[in-house]
């Protein structure tokens, strides 16, 4: 008899990475590893995946100042790596406490990310945003009143981000850790109440998948669906006959591309 097994982590990654990040032979690649959970299954996936698919491997820890630990969980992450035979390099920063902590320690990791790809000459930032990170962003997205663009959350790629796990479950993650074996940190700023994506996490979600076990997945076909109604429409803003210099209003070519492509939403919480 036939037995059905839901796809592994490794399956679901090789899909993604071939059929909606775009990763062909000979790319490089650069993994945002914080020495967490989702990261380090990210960074084994990438290792056994890349000498099949031939892709290049590199990886950078961002270590934000923030947590006297981060520093050690960055020294197992970078052993881990060489182990593999994956180049490690890192960034200390000092992001200091305050409003909208998350935030600013986001787009610090986004900057000392985006110049650890242009030193190492890597073309593409993986991140290790799963399915449930995307559902738990659109919440939060909504939470705050944005509207369908701002709901096109973490898709497979945008721009130079790819997100091999984006169609895996936790459970997925999870499952793959224990089944090879892997070590990680834990990250304690992630069960601090005083973040709203912990709430929604531990709070929000379980009451939602209780009224709707799939609400995950809904959540993130949302996502899906808004950002292709993005794409469609930047193709058919460039698709109209203007001026190269200047569009109706008299804004300079700079001006208009700015609207039309706008900043990339960058990963969520400070440790994946």
């Amino acid at each position: 008899m036939t037995r059905s097994h839901p796809p592994t982590l490794l399956t679901l990654a090789k899909r993604t990475l071939r059929e909606e990040c775009g990763v062909e032979p000979g790319a490089r690649l650069i993994l945002a590893l914080s020495g967490g959970s989702d990261s380090m299954a990210l960074l084994h996936v990438l290792a056994v995946l890349g000498k099949k698919q031939g892709f290049a491997l590199s990886a950078h820890g961002v270590d934000h100042g923030l947590r006297p630990e981060a520093s050690e969980e960055l020294d197992r992450a970078e052993a881990r790596c060489a182990e593999l035979g994956v180049a490690f390099s890192r960034t200390v920063l000092a992001v200091p406490n305050g409003g909208n902590l998350q935030a600013r320690a986001r787009e610090a990791r986004r900057a000392a990310l985006l110049a650890a790809a242009e030193r190492t000459g890597a073309e593409l930032i993986a991140t290790a945003h799963h399915a449930d990170d995307r559902a738990e962003t659109v919440l939060i997205r909504l939470l705050r009143g944005s509207g369908p663009r701002g709901l096109a959350v973490l898709p497979p790629r945008s721009g130079v981000w790819i997100r091999p796990l984006c169609r895996a479950r936790k459970s997925d993650v999870l499952l793959h850790l224990e089944r090879h074996a892997l070590a990680f940190a834990a990250d304690p700023s992630n069960a601090n109440r005083r973040f709203l994506r912990t709430r929604v996490r531990s709070e929000l979600m379980p009451l939602l998948e209780q009224l709707s076990p799939q609400i995950a997945g809904h959540l993130c076909a949302l996502a899906d669906a808004l950002g292709a109604r993005e794409l469609g429409r930047r193709a058919r803003a460039q698709a109209r006959p203007c001026d190269a210099s200047a569009d109706l209003f008299g804004r300079g070519a700079s001006t208009a591309q700015a609207l039309t492509n706008p900043p990339i939403p960058g990963p969520p919480g400070p440790l994946s």
